[in-house]
């Protein structure tokens, strides 16, 4: 099941790399450096038609929700997309797991604010654990059964 993961690039790539890397299910690649400052340079149409290739054929939509995450113009967009297509949205904090420093984030505001009363029904999942490693291991364990409880708009 191929899903969209939905993050703050700047501040979480390491902790989305982690969770890409377990492998348990499919996902949008997670573009390098260099990579994400070409997209940008090409301005606000050609990270929308990015993130419109990158979403077309996935099953769900997944946000990744670090610390900065619910106040990112792009991840709001993907949500706001995914809410309008009716694809599966769920969320996953991710703000537990060490960044490459070897540093944990305090929890961030809920990213599904924007939907309004909607959001009381967008599934957002904090992993178990009092580290980093059993929040990982948790995540390993349960992101294909949360992957399939995602909030679908009627």
């Amino acid at each position: 099941m191929p899903v969209f993961y939905s993050f703050h690039y700047d501040r979480d790539s390491w902790r989305v790399q982690q969770v890409m890397n377990m492998g348990v299910i499919d996902g949008s690649p997670l573009l390098n450096h260099q990579e994400w400052e070409t997209v940008k340079r090409g301005g606000g149409q050609a990270i929308k038609n990015w993130i419109d290739r990158q979403m077309l054929y996935k099953s769900a939509v997944i946000v990744l929700v670090g610390y900065e995450t619910a106040n990112r113009p792009w991840v709001r967009y993907e949500i706001e997309k995914a809410y309008r297509e009716r694809k599966p949205l769920l969320g996953i904090r991710i703000n537990g797991l060490k960044d490459r420093d070897g540093y944990t984030d305090p929890e961030g505001p809920d990213p599904f604010d924007i939907l309004g009363f909607d959001s009381l029904y967008v599934p957002l999942h904090t992993p178990a654990g009092y580290d980093s490693t059993s929040r990982y291991n948790d995540i390993s364990r349960n992101i294909r059964d949360w992957s399939r409880s995602g909030y679908v708009r009627p």
